[in-house]
């Protein structure tokens, strides 16, 4: 059997960890699907079109992005109107406003930003295609959404394995994919094993606050799929069954 443990919203959830953003984090406190109500907040017309909103500002969007964008001509081209959108997006979340200036602010003074992981990202200046020096602000907001998230799921992952080799368990890890983790295992296990790796993700912010003394006041969830194949997956709900 396969099991593909996919870790909810994992990026949003880094997002507002690192920024602290008190209405982002009262969303994901609160189960509100967050693209459904920017959409009707921001008068956009689609749920994609404000989840590609919300992502591509965290990453350093602008409102030229989004009129240049073939997918997105039949909302507008005007660069005005994504000016106000995006103007509506960072007085809603001005946590993640504030969060982005001290980013670019660390990366453009001192040539690096540090993860609460430990992890280091370094920067420098480099010339545009008009031969212009200009700090590369995309990467330095996209860079450490990215790295926490990774970190957040090699816990769960150093964890899961852990677990499995302590309850002689046959299953294997097979890989991570950003923010999944793919299990092999005989069919006899593969219910044990959900249950086990669906837990190993809730514990990820007891965890962390154990390997890096900082508290994670953020719940993460997943969603579990299990089948003989890719083509065969199906959601798991059902753990009372265990």
């Amino acid at each position: 059997m396969l099991i593909d443990i996919d870790v909810k919203g994992l990026e949003i959830v880094c997002a507002a960890y690192l920024s602290q953003d008190p209405i982002l984090i009262s969303e994901l406190e609160n189960g509100v699907d967050i693209h459904t109500e920017n959409q009707r907040v921001f008068g956009l017309p689609s749920k994609l079109i404000a989840k590609v909103l919300k992502f591509r500002l965290l990453y350093g969007g602008t409102e030229h992005s989004f009129a240049r964008d073939p997918d997105f001509a039949a909302v507008s081209t005007k660069k005005e109107y994504w000016a106000k959108a995006i103007e509506a997006y960072y007085t809603k979340y001005a946590g993640i406003k504030a969060w982005h200036v001290k980013l670019v602010q660390e990366a453009t003074t001192t040539g690096r930003v540090l993860s609460p992981t430990g992890r280091i990202f370094t920067y420098a200046p480099a010339y545009n295609k008009r031969g212009d020096l200009e700090w590369p602000i995309t990467t330095i907001k996209n860079y450490i959404v990215q790295g926490l998230g990774a970190d957040l799921v090699a816990i769960a992952r150093v964890s899961l394995y852990n677990r499995l080799k302590a309850a002689q368990m046959r299953s294997k890890l097979i890989m991570t994919v950003h923010d999944s983790i793919d299990i092999d295992c005989p069919k006899e296990e593969w219910e044990i094993v959900a249950k086990m790796a669906r837990q190993c993700v809730a514990d990820v912010p007891m965890n962390f606050e154990r390997l890096f003394k900082k508290p994670f006041n953020l719940a993460l969830n997943s969603k579990v799929m299990y089948g003989m194949n890719l083509a065969e997956m199906e959601e798991y709900n059902e753990f009372n069954r265990i």
